[in-house]
């Protein structure tokens, strides 16, 4: 997977906040990315970020990965769905009673957005307002939908597209990781191209630098891609990085079969 992908993370406090909650983690190996946004009182965001990517990144490589030979289970294996959903409500519960067992923790959660490459396919999951954006063909496709009070009042035709980029209220999310008990994220599978471009953000990104310019650096850039994500964190704090920001990049080299016999 490894000479498939070329990936970059970046993540950055901003210009406003003391603290950053948001947390990134990269495998190029497995073909796995994860960011997470984090939110609570005191550090409470960081601890629940923290705890969603150290669990999902521990329960997918028990799950969907065989531990000695790094590659996935031939015989048996579930499917990239199952594991995805099975570990999302196993680390919803952890940062849940966490929340429940320490009262500054309380009320804690985390936006999430994951992706595994596996077989020629992403397999997507998120929950609240962080982002995966896809570049193909010189077009930039938004590859989830935000679970969010602003989302839901344009999908009801009660504000534009346009009014929501400019509203006040744009981080009341009405669903993260770890508020409830339980959580069901949405999850989907969808084809992958060689050149194809993934970016996951939190909405640190989004918030501050609209789809336009976005696709612009992607365009622009993306020949370098440590400098295509210095540029978008720049790029929000330029604009006023009112929130943490982060990035993860992932540039598809080439097709990664899950037996090499496939590509032939």
């Amino acid at each position: 997977m490894s000479k498939a992908l070329e990936i970059v993370a970046r993540t950055d406090p901003g210009m406003v906040r003391e603290r950053n909650e948001d947390v990134v983690f990269i495998n190029p190996a497995r073909g796995l990315v994860i960011l997470a946004d984090g939110m609570g009182g005191y550090n409470a965001g960081e601890v629940a970020s923290d705890i969603a990517i150290s669990f999902l990144a521990s329960a997918l490589e028990t799950s969907f990965f065989d531990p000695v030979q790094g590659v996935s289970k031939s015989a048996g294996r579930p499917s990239p769905s199952c594991c995805f959903a099975e570990s999302i409500g196993q680390a919803n519960l952890a940062i849940y009673n966490a929340g429940r067992s320490e009262p500054i923790y309380a009320g804690m959660g985390t936006t999430l957005v994951m992706v595994l490459f596996f077989d020629n396919r992403i397999t997507v999951a998120h929950i609240g307002d962080s982002r995966l954006y896809r570049l193909r063909d010189e077009q930039i496709a938004v590859m989830t939908r935000d679970h969010s009070l602003l989302q839901e009042q344009v999908d009801h035709g009660m504000i534009t597209a346009e009014e929501a980029r400019f509203a006040l209220n744009k981080n009341l999310v009405t669903r993260a990781l770890g508020v409830e008990p339980t959580v069901e994220a949405e999850i989907h599978a969808y084809d992958v191209q060689p050149g194809d471009i993934y970016l996951l953000c939190s909405d640190g990104l989004n918030d501050m630098v609209s789809d336009e310019e976005i696709l612009l650096v992607l365009q622009t850039l993306s020949a370098n891609m440590e400098q295509t994500a210095d540029q978008l964190i720049q790029m929000a704090n330029d604009n006023g990085g009112r929130d943490n920001v982060s990035v993860i990049l992932v540039k598809v080299l080439q097709a990664f079969p899950e037996s090499p016999d496939k590509s032939k």
